[in-house]
């Protein structure tokens, strides 16, 4: 390699790492000052564009100079970045944005003027008016489906709303807000005719490459295919471990049994949707003990001793307490609702003024028992309402029994609402249960009658809910068990190589197993999930969690399967603990994320197929990501614990390399093409295919880090196997940060818990 070539290749890799670095730092000004200061100052800096231009200028010339236009398919793979850089730096100068409000009793005009983000005039060469305007909720409830403006542009009618846009001569219409009186819009408005076309034309480009590498002569993805290494890989395994006998100490008085199941089966309007009482109260025990049960009671139990016999269950020290200093306060790490009162006066009082967040975690609890113990929570009657002022539709309310009730409502209804839960009360005071349990029945068809089957969940629906809950409680003994198992053996496999014995096959058939069972545990919890939900459930923490759990499972299953079917090397039976890992490990995290998931109606702006796939298909790259980065730790621990001079250790490493060079390609493809199926959504629902959200810029960060190992011909330090499989370890930390330190750190608008 002479001197020009070196020059070239150095300026290219050290611009980028600086863009890395600089793009971290970013997203930190980006918190402490604000979006637009970053961007002004940062991301959209001369100097920023600068690099970038050092960077492709270089590296095109880098690939001229090293012949890679030899590998067409290669040399079009970087050539679609500078395609998607052009449509970046077209857009940037000539790109105009901003929004537009209209009004129902305004007139058309000849120009309709849109604010910018300069706070100057972006002037529509056009008439534009709003013909009428609606919000459709979900069946039965007040919560908003979608947002529907009905619009004219030069005589031609077009509707705009969530994830369906209005073009008309180059400019580009969003739903963006209404007025509180449904009689004007908020309308986004983007005219880019240039940079949008480039850029997707970069897209397009970069995914029939991505394709194509595959099927490419001499790359070093052929090169590794052909490797003996590739014979096999993975196998898991699955242990569930019953749960801990429930503790002898005396339980607080509840319901019978009976009642509690029937009391499961009524309707309740809770978190913006009609569903079982049994999810309220599997949400609520969660929230105040951690688990869904409570001393062999089930939800229902708990729920329903609290609302009857409150007095006894104010004295049960069953609330879960988070913070060294708020358990000090209240006496422990499980408390009683009587704790937080001592003398009349409520102990978390200066903690809340000082935003502890334990101590506000905790009042949270304590809200959270006194709106169920008054009842405030338990909207069990659906009454018809007055006409909606935007809708002019008539809509159904839900009410609890000491609600203070419409005006208007039937004498029979209001009668109804206020009488047949006292009517319950009563009969469960004398253990009256055959009268308690015919009188809840006598609720739910009423609420069937007055609500009518239009407006509440299938009977398919409701039935999947509860076998939902109720597979759900398995989750927490089967994460604790997989995880476990997986440290376990991990180690103990490490070992073994590290001395050169071989595991026994016998052991890859009860993984294969047990992981399908896992597969198939999991596989019902997202089916079940997703018709309750009525979408793909990836739109949360929670739900991305478990589905990447399904992944490590499914791959630990079928290639486990491929390890009985051919002869395997022992470096790849390293990888059966890594599928135990990523299970229980995810389905840990998915418990954390939140101490009561609930299964909510998805807002309308993430009603779209293409979020469903740029999560499915981020989730399995950091699937593959997280195998790398396993492979790199077993990798380290032989090499600690190999005799001097063993051959054999030697060998496992590079095995062990090889694995996770093959891993690399499909796993940073689909990180890349996720991000821009990612950016395509956003340009569809937002006007913008990038805005520089700290989620973003760290999706970024991540692809450019991991995008360092493809190249180790020219970084020839990548090719030793224990640099490589350190890099590996590092670099997962970017996936980390990505997923959850955005959320817990930056925010932005892809934050979620």
């Amino acid at each position: 390699m002479d001197r020009r070539t070196k020059i070239l290749k150095a300026t290219a890799f050290s611009t980028m790492g600086i863009i890395i670095c600089l793009l971290a730092a970013g997203s930190i000004i980006e918190k402490t000052s604000g979006t637009d200061i970053a961007v002004r100052y940062v991301y959209t800096a001369p100097w920023t564009i600068a690099l970038w231009a050092i960077a492709i200028v270089t590296a095109l010339a880098y690939m001229f100079t090293i012949r890679l236009y030899r590998q067409w398919v290669t040399a079009l793979l970087h050539f679609s970045f500078v395609i998607i850089m052009a449509g970046a730096i077209t857009t940037h100068l000539f790109g105009e944005s901003g929004v537009v409000h209209l009004r129902l009793d305004d007139a058309s005009t000849e120009t309709a003027d849109a604010q910018s983000p300069a706070n100057s005039d972006l002037e529509l060469p056009f008439d534009l008016q709003l013909v009428d305007f609606r919000v459709d909720y979900y069946p039965g409830t007040r919560a908003p489906m979608d947002f529907v403006s009905l619009v004219s542009a030069d005589g031609t009618q077009a509707e705009i709303s969530m994830n369906h846009i209005f073009r008309h001569r180059h400019y580009r219409f969003y739903q963006s807000g209404y007025d509180s009186d449904g009689q004007g819009v908020t309308l986004r408005v983007s005219h880019d005719p240039w940079g949008i076309g480039i850029t997707y034309a970069g897209y397009a480009l970069l995914l029939l490459s991505m394709l194509a590498f595959f099927w490419q002569k001499g790359t070093q993805w052929r090169a590794l295919l052909r490797s003996p290494v590739l014979k096999t890989v993975l196998a898991a395994v699955f242990a569930l471990s019953a749960a801990s006998a429930s503790a002898k100490a005396p339980t607080p008085p509840t319901v019978d049994k009976q009642v509690a199941e029937a009391f499961c089966d009524l309707y309740v309007y809770y978190g913006d949707r009609v569903c079982p009482m049994q999810t309220l109260a599997k949400d609520f025990t969660t929230k105040l003990c951690g688990k869904s049960s409570y001393k062999g009671l089930s939800c229902e139990q708990v729920l329903l001793g609290w609302l009857f016999y409150y007095d006894q269950w104010a004295k049960e020290p069953m609330i879960k307490i988070k913070g060294s200093q708020t358990r000090e306060m209240l006496g422990g790490k499980y408390v009683a609702l009587n704790d937080f009162v001592r003398h009349g006066d409520y102990l978390l009082r200066k903690s809340l003024a000082a935003r502890d967040k334990n101590a506000i975690a905790a009042d949270e609890k304590f809200q959270l028992i006194s709106m169920v113990c008054t009842a405030q929570m338990l909207k069990i009657y659906p009454i018809p309402t007055a006409a909606d002022s935007i809708t002019g539709k008539s809509t159904l309310q839900w009410f609890s029994w000491v609600d203070h009730l419409p005006t208007d409502i039937d004498f029979a209804d209001f009668q109804f609402a206020k009488g047949s839960m006292e009517y319950v009360s009563l009969c469960i005071a004398k253990n009256d249960i055959t009268e308690a349990v015919s009188s809840i029945g006598k609720i739910r068809a009423r609420q069937i009658e007055r609500a009518g089957t239009d407006n509440l969940p299938s009977d398919t629906r409701f039935a999947a809910e509860k076998r939902y809950n109720s597979l759900s409680r398995l989750v927490r003994p089967l994460a604790m068990a997989t995880a476990t198992f997986g440290i376990i053996l991990f180690i103990i496999i490490c070992l073994m190589l590290s001395n050169g014995n071989m595991p026994r096959r016998a052991v890859a058939t009860t993984f294969t197993v047990l992981g399908a069972a896992i597969c198939l545990y999991i596989t019902s919890l997202i089916a079940l999930r997703w018709i309750v939900s009525g979408h793909v459930p990836l739109a949360g923490g929670h739900e991305t969690m478990v589905f990447l759990a399904w992944i490590g499972a499914l791959m630990t299953t079928v290639v486990g399967g491929i390890v009985l079917l051919r002869q395997s090397r022992p470096t790849l039976y390293i990888l059966m603990p890594i599928g135990l890992l990523l299970t229980g490990m995810t389905l840990m995290v998915s418990m954390m994320s939140a101490s009561n998931p609930q299964v909510t109606n998805l807002m309308p702006v993430l009603q779209s197929p293409l979020l469903t796939l740029h999560v499915a298909i981020i989730m399995v790259a950091y699937c593959l990501l997280f195998f790398m980065m396993m492979n790199g730790l077993a990798a380290i621990a032989m090499q600690a614990m190999r005799r001097a001079g063993s051959v054999s250790s030697q060998l496992q490493i590079e095995r062990l390399q090889v694995i996770s060079q093959i891993l690399l390609y499909p796993a940073v493809f689909c990180l890349t093409i996720g991000i821009f199926i990612g950016a395509v959504w956003a340009n569809i629902s937002w006007g913008r295919y990038w805005g520089w959200d700290p989620k973003e810029v760290w999706a970024l960060i991540t692809m450019l880090i991991y995008a360092a190992l493809f190249h180790t011909r020219s970084l020839r330090w990548l090719q030793k196997p224990m640099v490589f499989h350190i890099y590996c370890v590092i670099a997962f930390f970017a996936v980390l940060f990505t997923y959850f330190g955005v959320n817990m750190l930056l925010g932005g608008m892809h934050a979620y818990k």
